[in-house]
């Protein structure tokens, strides 16, 4: 008898532990480029509307000292810098990600649009950062959770490098409780989502695992437990879009 690998979702498949991380790393690396626009064009804008919902949320002080994972192209680091505007202070956002093309990406907007000495960007796996313990006050994760092989383990990194006090806070696509809107939804998502990735980015399938990954993501209360069991306080949640997109947020005490 022989014993049977681990396995974890990739979209609706299962695969081993070990080769998530490989494919979730081509999906992003086949992206990377298109990135920003495909975000645009799946969710009509409304990516915008719900990233700054979440720098609201934070409400960031002078100061502060940011970790967002899994945020290569730079897009919460530079709403979080913007928010603070003349009041930052010596605040600065150290993007970690463990994709080499989507940090690329990163790098170049933030030299094109003046945030190259306030962002620092780093390669590494959201379960394991490279930083030492209760290095940031916020952690910020959009969009990305969703994609690790272990939640689990990448909650329980964000409360290591968290200083005490510190702020979880995660933008993730959600489960919509309107029927009839997640219907359309549905529609939208396993219809219309892929063949756009075919016309703008010459590549169906990493928008059908996008999309897939979304239904496999655990909904709000069980991933709010999830976030408990990592030992943050506090723990809530707000939906967005009637629950297409949710905010969870979690403190360290």
């Amino acid at each position: 008898m022989t014993d049977e690998k681990p396995t974890v979702s990739f979209g609706f498949r299962d695969v081993a532990e070990e080769e998530k991380s490989r494919l979730v790393g081509r999906v992003f690396t086949n992206v990377a480029r298109r990135y920003d626009v495909m975000n645009d064009l799946m969710s009509m804008g409304i990516h915008r509307v719900w990233k700054q919902a979440m720098i609201d949320w934070l409400s960031p002080a002078p100061g502060t000292q940011l970790i967002d994972v899994a945020g290569g192209t730079g897009d919460i680091s530079f709403r979080f810098l913007d928010r603070l505007g003349t009041k930052a202070g010596d605040a600065r956002a150290t993007v970690c990600d463990i994709n080499h093309e989507m940090l690329s990406v990163g790098r170049e907007r933030a030299r094109e649009q003046g945030y190259a000495e306030r962002v620092a960007f780093a390669c590494g796996d959201a379960e394991c950062l490279p930083y030492a313990d209760e290095t940031f006050d916020a952690y910020t994760i959009a969009f990305g959770i969703r994609n690790v092989t272990h939640i689990d383990k990448a909650l329980s990194e964000a409360y290591r490098v968290l200083k005490p006090g510190g702020r979880f806070l995660c933008l993730e696509f959600s489960k919509v409780d309107n029927a009839l809107l997640s219907t359309l939804y549905d529609a939208w998502s396993f219809n219309v989502i892929p063949a756009i990735g075919q016309v703008v980015t010459n590549d169906r399938a990493s928008y059908q695992y996008l999309v897939e990954s979304i239904r496999r993501f655990p909904p709000q209360k069980k991933f709010a437990d999830m976030i408990e069991a990592a030992r943050f306080t506090q723990v809530k949640w707000r939906d967005l879009s009637a629950g297409i997109a949710a905010m969870h947020s979690g403190w360290k005490f």
